[in-house]
Parts: C-alpha cells; sequence; structure tokens
C-alpha cells in the first residue's frame, strides 16, 4: 500500500476492503443528500463575492470576532438590518 492517509491516519488495505464492501452493499441516497452545509433562509444559498478594502474588512473580521459569529453571517445580519428582511 502507498502511504496514503486521511487526517493523518494511515489508509490500510484493510480500510480500503471495508469501505468497498460498504460501497457494494450500497448507500442510503437519502441520508446522504442530507450532508453537507445546512441551507439558509429558503432553499439553498448563492455565493456573492464582495470587495471590501482593508480597513473595511479588519472591522468586519473585529466585529465579527467579538459577537463569536463567522464572518459570513456577520455580513448577513448586517444586510438583514438594511433591508429589513427577517
Amino acid at each position: 500500500m502507498a502511504d496514503e492517509m486521511i487526517n493523518g491516519i494511515p489508509v490500510t488495505d484493510e480500510m480500503i476492503e471495508e469501505w468497498a464492501d460498504e460501497a457494494e452493499a450500497g448507500y442510503d441516497v437519502a441520508a446522504l443528500r442530507k450532508r453537507g452545509r445546512p441551507t439558509i433562509g429558503e432553499g439553498p444559498g448563492t455565493v456573492v463575492p464582495v470587495r471590501m478594502d482593508e480597513a473595511l474588512l479588519k472591522a468586519l473580521n473585529a466585529r465579527a470576532e467579538q459577537e463569536h459569529v463567522s464572518r459570513s453571517e456577520a455580513i448577513r445580519q448586517a444586510i438583514r438590518a438594511w433591508t429589513r428582511v427577517a
């Protein structure tokens, strides 16, 4: 076996055999579709790139850290307040 690793753990032939057996037995497709990021609002979210100068980005990061939210959540909260959308 090559020196492949997952999360710092060496992958063994036994692990690969287990995964292959699991795949051959079949997966619950409905359960697999529930993986990933949770939806935001109604339905899937859309990524919207936004340019910011260094001062604005620094202020955003500081406020997000102060409020214990992600930068994305801080941006969403600000836009909701500005647009008055719940």
